[in-house]
């Protein structure tokens, strides 16, 4: 299956949200409830919290961040494909889940500092730019609140155990720059490790927790 991309200097987006869904159900053997689980769960959201969803693809882990933050919660999520922001309001609607979807880059969040206790960012920096990877890790710095928590989850091409490059990278991306990334835009790492899930034919995972 082939996704349709395009690469402009905002980074890879994604046009075929639908595919998109397949193929991470294929990916996941069906069991993409299960890894979005693992990862709210690495990322500590609980009720209340103002969660941002940076690239936010089709919308489906925004969701599950506003179950968990629960009526007091907040939840947006941005994206900069327009054909992935309207699978994700078109999820919102049918689960009458209340989430706020933007179109705007990682490298430009349309919000003001300190505005949210959680951040995610999920198989997004792989697909950006160099310089497009130190502006998002200072935005979603700046956006974070005094003590907000940042999740970032991207693969690892330096995989030993599988060399595949993954199609829609911008050359090979090693998940261990992460850490030192965050620590360089002012965060605190306090976590980090791979993803137990793994996604099939897919390269590791790597996830970085860091702390405002």
């Amino acid at each position: 299956m082939t996704l349709r991309l395009t690469r402009p200097e905002a980074g890879t987006l994604i046009h075929s949200p639908r595919r998109y869904d397949f193929w991470l159900l294929l990916r996941s053997l069906g069991r993409e409830r299960a890894l979005r689980e693992q990862l709210l769960d690495l990322a500590g959201i609980v009720p209340g919290d103002r969660v941002l969803d940076v690239g936010c693809g089709t919308g489906t882990l925004a969701l599950a961040s506003k179950r968990r933050a629960g009526a007091t919660g907040h939840v947006d999520a941005v994206d900069p494909s327009p054909e992935m922001v309207a699978r994700a309001c078109a999820k919102a609607r049918h689960a009458r889940v209340e989430v706020a979807v933007h179109e705007a880059t990682a490298q430009d969040l349309p919000f003001p500092d300190a505005s949210f206790d959680v951040v995610l960012s999920t198989l997004v920096l792989h697909q950006l730019p160099h310089d497009g990877i130190h502006a998002a890790a200072a935005e979603m710095r700046r956006v974070l609140g005094p003590g907000g928590r940042l999740l970032v989850v991207d693969i690892d091409s330096g995989d030993p155990g599988n060399p595949r490059r993954t199609p829609h990278s911008h050359g090979r991306f090693d998940g261990r720059r992460i850490a030192p990334l965050l620590e360089r835009s002012g965060l605190e790492v306090v976590g980090s490790g791979e993803v137990p899930f793994r996604l099939r034919r897919f390269e590791r995972l790597l996830y970085v927790v860091a702390v405002a």
